[in-house]
C-alpha cells in the first residue's frame, strides 16, 4: 500500500539558503538566521555570499546555534568562555552572547560560589559598588571609578573629584550617578570617556552646600538623598532620568533643637515597581542606641503613605524585594533578619522573625556591619565573613508543617558558598547584576564574583 506523501514548505536553497566555510568544515544555514546578527555584523555580510572563514569550527557552531535559539547549547560549557567571547566580537554577535550569559533568569541562588577575584590598582579598597544589568561592575575606590565589562576582561579607571565616591549607581550603559558625604553635589559621569556631564545640587534654606546621602532610580525618575552641609536639613530630590531636570521634592526635613528623628537623612533609596512607591530608609547611633525610618512616598502625590519608626532593635540594613512583595532587616542590637509584607504596613509591630530560634537581646549591637540584598526571589545577609540566603519555601507542600507559621508565609535560612567561601574579612558591599553577585570586605583591594558552577568566567 503506497502511503500519501506528506509536503511542508521547505526553504528555497538559492535564495534562502547559505554555506559558510569555517576551517574547512562547511555550515549551512539560512540569509534569516543570519540576519538576526544585525547590519554591522560579518555574518550579516556572510549572507550575501560563500566564503572561507579561517576560524575555529567547533567555536563557530556554538555562535550559529546561538543566532538560531538565542542561548548556547550545553555543550558550550567544554569551552573556555574567553575563546567565545573573542569569536563573538571577531563576528560582531557578542550582544547575543551577553544576553545569554547574563540572563538574569539563570541566576541560581543555591548554587553561588566565589569564582572570581578582581584585583584593583592602587592602595584604596572598596567605598562602594555599583553592578550593571548584563553583568558588568563600576567599583569606586579612593577617588577613583574602574569599571569591569560584563565579560570582566576590560577595564578602565576614571578620575573624579571626590576624595571618596559613597554613592554610585549605573542611569544608562557607561554614565553613573555619583556622590559623596563630604563633597558637594551629586555629579552624572561619562565613565567611558572621564569627564563630568551635569552637576544637580540642592537649594537648602541654608543656602550652604549639600551633600550626597544615596541614589535610586526608576525607569523614569533618578531620586538623590541630601543633606545640607551644616547638617540643619535634608531632602530627596525627583529628577526626570532622562533630562535630569527636577519633577519634585519630597521628604523635606528641618532641624530643630534636639529633634534627632528629623536631622536622620535616607541613606538607602529603593523603587518598588509593582507599588510605584519609593523606599526611603535610615539611621542613626548614638550612645543612647540606635533610631531609624522607613518611608514609602508616592511620587505622582508626593504623599508619605507609610512609615516605620525603628528604636527596639533598629536594622543594621534594610531592603525591599520586589518579587516577595515584602520587605526585610536585619537587626542592629540581635543580627537577626525580619520581614514585613508590604501588604501589612500599618500594623503595630509589623515584623516577623526568620529562623528557628530567635536570640535574646543582650545590650550588644550583634548586627553591626551587617548588610542585607534582594534580588530576584532571594534575600542575602551577610554575618560576619559568612553570607546567609533566605528563601521561601512553598508551604503548601509541606500541609500541616505550617499550621502556625505568620501569615502561611515560611522563609528558611542556609549558609552560602563550599568551606573554602566561609570566613574571612567583614563582608562590606553586595550587589548583583545579571547571574552574578558581587561582594567586597573589609579592607580587602578586590572584589569576589560569585557564580553558579558552569557559568564561570576566569580572566
Amino acid at each position: 500500500m503506497n502511503l500519501p506523501r506528506i509536503t511542508s514548505r521547505e526553504p528555497n536553497p538559492e535564495s534562502d539558503g547559505v554555506s559558510i566555510n569555517v576551517g574547512g568544515r562547511i555550515f549551512q544555514t539560512t540569509k534569516q538566521t543570519l540576519a538576526l546578527a544585525g547590519s554591522d555584523s560579518l555574518l550579516f555580510r556572510l549572507a550575501e555570499s560563500t566564503r572561507f572563514i579561517d576560524r575555529d569550527p567547533e567555536l563557530f557552531s556554538l555562535l550559529l546555534s546561538l543566532l538560531r535559539t538565542g542561548n548556547l547549547p550545553a555543550r558550550s560549557r567544554a569551552f573556555d568562555i574567553r575563546d567565545l567571547i573573542d569569536e563573538s566580537r571577531y563576528y560582531g554577535i557578542e550582544a547575543f552572547l551577553i544576553d545569554s550569559l547574563s540572563n538574569s533568569s539563570q541566576f541560581e541562588a543555591f548554587n553561588l560560589q566565589k569564582s572570581l577575584v578582581l584585583p584593583l590598582n592602587g592602595r584604596d579598597s572598596p567605598s562602594t559598588i555599583a553592578a550593571m544589568a548584563n553583568g558588568g561592575l563600576h567599583v569606586a575606590h579612593g577617588s577613583k571609578i574602574t569599571s569591569f565589562d560584563w565579560s570582566l576582561r576590560r577595564k578602565s579607571t576614571i578620575p573624579t573629584a571626590f576624595s571618596a565616591v559613597d554613592s554610585l549607581l549605573e542611569i544608562s550603559p557607561g554614565i553613573a550617578a555619583a556622590g559623596a558625604t563630604d563633597y558637594p553635589g551629586l555629579q552624572i559621569l561619562d565613565l567611558k570617556n572621564g569627564f563630568v556631564r551635569h552637576t544637580l545640587n540642592w537649594e537648602n534654606p541654608t543656602r550652604s552646600s549639600s551633600t550626597v546621602q544615596a541614589i535610586g532610580s526608576s525607569n523614569e525618575y533618578l531620586f538623590t538623598s541630601f543633606e545640607s552641609s551644616r547638617r540643619t536639613s535634608n531632602s530627596i530630590m525627583v529628577y526626570d532620568l532622562a533630562s535630569l531636570m527636577p519633577v519634585a521634592e519630597i521628604d523635606h526635613r528641618e532641624i530643630y533643637g534636639s529633634d534627632i528623628d528629623s536631622g536622620i537623612p535616607s541613606d538607602k533609596l529603593s523603587w518598588i515597581p509593582s507599588y510605584n512607591l519609593l523606599m526611603a530608609s535610615g539611621s542613626h547611633s548614638s550612645p543612647s542606641g540606635v533610631m531609624g525610618h522607613i518611608r514609602f512616598w508616592d511620587i505622582r502625590t508626593r504623599n508619605m503613605v507609610w512609615e516605620i519608626k525603628e528604636t527596639l532593635d533598629c536594622f543594621s540594613d534594610v531592603t525591599v524585594s520586589d518579587n516577595l512583595s515584602a520587605v526585610f532587616k536585619v537587626g542592629v542590637m540581635s543580627g537577626e533578619v525580619f520581614y514585613t509584607e508590604l501588604r501589612s504596613l500599618g500594623a503595630e509591630d509589623p515584623w516577623i522573625f526568620i529562623g528557628d530560634q530567635r536570640r535574646s537581646l543582650n545590650g550588644k549591637r550583634e548586627g553591626i556591619g551587617c548588610k542585607i540584598n534582594s534580588y530576584g526571589n532571594n534575600v542575602f545577609c551577610s554575618k560576619g565573613g559568612d553570607l546567609e540566603l533566605c528563601s521561601e519555601v512553598i508551604t503548601a507542600l509541606l500541609g500541616n508543617a505550617v499550621r502556625d507559621v505568620p501569615d502561611g508565609r515560611l522563609f528558611r535560612k542556609s549558609l552560602m558558598g563550599s568551606s573554602r567561601d566561609l570566613g574571612g574579612n567583614r563582608i562590606s558591599q553586595l550587589a548583583f547584576g545579571g547571574n552574578r553577585m558581587f561582594v567586597t570586605r573589609k579592607d580587602s583591594r578586590c572584589i569576589e564574583v560569585w557564580q553558579s558552577p558552569g557559568r564561570e568566567i576566569s580572566i
